[in-house]
């Protein structure tokens, strides 16, 4: 691992949509926290440790969903990505949507509940998806259910418990606390003007 990783960004999402539950815990950004040269196996070694569990590799996936019944870690460790959060392919486009670029050797930990995709991303682009150990198998939710079945899956979403470790820096790094705090928050749509863009 690199000797000193800074603390995760924090991003709020936009309140419900008719098709996604979202969340109200941040999305948790953390930037060039694999090790150096990160493989799928250096990747797996570090974040296994701390109790979140490979459940793939992946590339590329262009299609709009969320997992209701597990929250998700993307480690990256080949290429990179921009990634849209926050809405379905039958929720109009706004000048908020949220948009993270990752690259090589950062991670992010995606709330049950949160609406993700890839808008683009370099031809090598892979990373390994990992889950909080004891999760049951991803569900995945193509944000083209109507209101009440997605107000169901909100409830599915909500009753996934805070993870009891950090991905990156384990037994009481900052996860716990970020998550429980935002717990308290009032939830207000996000608003920030023009199109939000979270880079490297």
């Amino acid at each position: 691992m690199p000797s000193a990783i800074s603390p995760p960004e924090t991003y709020f999402l936009p309140q419900p949509t008719a098709h996604v539950p979202n969340s109200p815990l941040p999305v948790l950004v953390y930037r060039a926290a694999l090790p150096l040269n990160p493989t799928p196996e250096s990747t797996c070694e570090v974040i296994e440790l701390n109790d979140w569990l490979k459940g793939g590799v992946f590339k590329h996936y262009p299609a709009h969903h969320f997992h209701s019944v597990t929250h998700e870690c993307y480690a990256v460790f080949k290429g990179h990505s921009r990634l849209l959060l926050g809405r379905g392919p039958l929720d109009p486009a706004t000048d908020d949507d949220m948009l993270v670029d990752l690259k090589q050797g950062d991670a992010i930990v995606l709330p049950a509940g949160v609406a993700h995709c890839s808008l683009e991303s370099s031809d090598d682009y892979e990373y390994v998806g990992l889950y909080p150990k004891g999760s049951p198998h991803w569900d995945n939710n193509f944000c083209k259910a109507g209101e009440e079945e997605t107000k169901g899956k909100a409830e599915n979403a909500k009753g996934v418990p805070i993870p009891d470790s950090d991905p990156i820096f384990g037994m009481g790094g900052p996860l716990v606390e970020i998550w429980t705090n935002a717990m308290g928050r009032v939830w207000k749509p996000y608003a920030t003007p023009g199109t939000t863009q979270i880079q490297a």
